[in-house]
């Protein structure tokens, strides 16, 4: 099995997107599956740190992955997230999960690296104004 598709995996990389990506450690699913499809491939993410420095997100779209449905269930299960209004937040567990896995520097190195670059550039409404493009054409 592909490591980005087991449950435990996806939720690290769900969990950090929250952490060091999200503000108010809070985000919409389209916008976390935005952030699942950047984190596959390098040319992706750097879409999205040239969104960030912009202020303008321009992406036809961006694929939504069963797998972040499962690890999402999981996470609500072990109490690693929440579900709000508006979408999941991390928990109080689920930021001593992401403490206790970044204390190892090589453990999601990758996605740490563009997660602090990007930081919390890529707004509820950039991803909302992409997707009503989607509903207009």
């Amino acid at each position: 099995m592909l490591p980005e598709h087991r449950p435990l995996y996806k939720i690290g990389q769900l969990l950090l997107i929250l952490q060091l990506g999200s503000r108010g450690r809070k985000s919409s699913l389209p916008r976390i599956q935005l952030f699942n499809w950047a984190l596959k491939r390098k040319e992706r993410e750097a879409i999205l740190l040239d969104a960030g420095q912009k202020g303008y997100l321009k992406v036809s779209a961006w694929g939504f992955d069963p797998a972040v449905a499962i690890a999402i269930s999981y996470a609500l299960a072990e109490e690693l997230m929440q579900t709000t209004s508006t979408g999941y937040s991390i928990s109080s567990a689920g930021i001593n999960f992401v403490a206790a896995f970044c204390k190892d520097p090589d453990c999601f190195s990758s996605e740490r690296l563009f997660l602090e670059k990007v930081g919390k550039s890529i707004t509820e409404t950039m991803v909302t104004q992409v997707s009503r493009g989607w509903e207009e054409q």
